[in-house]
């Protein structure tokens, strides 16, 4: 079987690592897989060395977030030369089924494959403007796409008024981490915050709770880990204004990290702040397979992975001032429940989140959606 990937970012990220986590299920079926992208980079280096192959296929560059009227301009500019360009990737590698990674590339690859090959797309996040979905809903309804979903929440806006539904719902799968320690066992609580920088993500919110926690619970340290969306202006500025509520406090800024397992050894608490959580953080499922607490904001598809008070601790309101109030409480009254947690939350990731899994459901929807179309 021959299968073509389509991305619409080159930079690393949760849906490229997503993606690059199918690739050697796919040789090992002895499938081939071509991968292609808006230029070259990370994500293509590691997906040649997943002996997969790539090709360079433009994607128009638009502003994260809410779209502009330049942007919708920008993008039915594209369209054309976009689909046309993976009309001949497919062509050339003899595909038989087109794998759409990212809600960007799915109108163009809708149009292109409206009959042959098969599409079957992979949503990683939620569409939450109308005109997004709305694209989105009328791709798939044009190609017949099979669709698959990390979660409940970032799929529903896609199939209402969309036959075929439902979506099949498989989570991200990862790698066994390493080992953390028994949370606060050194004295000093390191308490993390890991992902892409960005407002949605909460890195604020977590350092204005960092800075109410720290007169009550002063031997902690903090640490940020992520970089901002290359060539993103919003992103730019919102890191400035991260490092800025920074300053004074014992925080620790290591950037993009494309192997996290190693962090979550050092970390007695992940902390998930995101504000506007568009899908479910396969930062999460990591931190369980390390056996680190996990204390998230309700937001998004994380209330589908964290139970809370059982695989981890979900903060309602999503404000600081709850953020900083939960923390305290578990670091100062409740150290053993967030061991417990820990345990449970590891033991969750072994039976439902380990990369074995993930890429077995994933190679099986692969099959199916093929011989169904054949």
């Amino acid at each position: 079987m021959n299968i073509l990937f389509l991305d619409q970012y080159s930079e690393p990220g949760g849906g490229q690592a997503a993606l690059l986590d199918i690739l050697p299920a796919m040789s090992q079926r002895g499938w081939s897989a071509c991968v292609g992208l808006p230029g070259d980079g990370v994500v293509a280096e590691r997906a040649r060395a997943y002996g997969a192959s790539v090709e360079v296929i433009p994607s128009p560059a638009l502003s994260s977030g809410r779209k502009s009227l330049a942007d919708a301009v920008h993008f039915a500019r594209t369209f054309l030369r976009q689909a046309n360009h993976m009309k001949q990737a497919a062509d050339k590698h003899n595909a038989d089924l087109i794998y759409v990674n990212g809600p960007r590339a799915l109108p163009a690859a809708a149009w292109a494959f409206r009959k042959r090959p098969h599409l079957l797309f992979h949503c990683h996040a939620r569409l939450t403007h109308p005109y997004d979905a709305g694209l989105a809903k009328w791709a798939i309804r044009r190609s017949r796409a099979t669709v698959v979903s990390c979660c409940r929440f970032a799929v529903e806006p896609l199939l209402r008024d969309v036959s075929p539904a439902p979506a099949t719902i498989i989570p991200c799968g990862v790698r066994a981490g390493a080992p953390a320690g028994v949370p606060g066992s050194t004295g000093t609580w390191r308490i993390g915050v890991i992902g892409r920088i960005s407002p949605e993500k909460g890195q604020a919110e977590f350092l204005r709770a960092a800075r109410l926690l720290l007169p009550q619970v002063p031997n902690c340290r903090f640490v940020i880990c992520g970089a901002p969306l290359f060539s993103d202006p919003e992103a730019a500025r919102y890191h400035a204004t991260v490092q800025e509520l920074a300053r004074g406090l014992p925080v620790d800024f290591l950037g993009w990290q494309n192997n996290v397992s190693g962090l979550f050894a050092g970390l007695d608490l992940l902390v998930v702040p995101s504000i506007r959580e568009p899908g479910l953080p396969r930062v999460i499922l990591e931190a369980y397979a390390a056996a680190v607490p996990v204390v998230a904001f309700a937001s998004g598809g994380i209330p589908e992975a964290v139970r809370d008070g059982d695989t981890g601790f979900l903060v309602e309101p999503r404000t600081p001032e709850a953020l900083a109030r939960t923390m305290r409480q578990l670091i100062l009254d409740y150290p053993d429940k967030l061991r417990a947690v820990a345990r449970a939350g590891h033991a969750v990731w072994k039976r439902d989140y380990t990369l074995e899994l993930y890429q077995a459901r994933i190679a099986a929807i692969i099959q199916s959606a093929t011989e169904r179309r054949n």
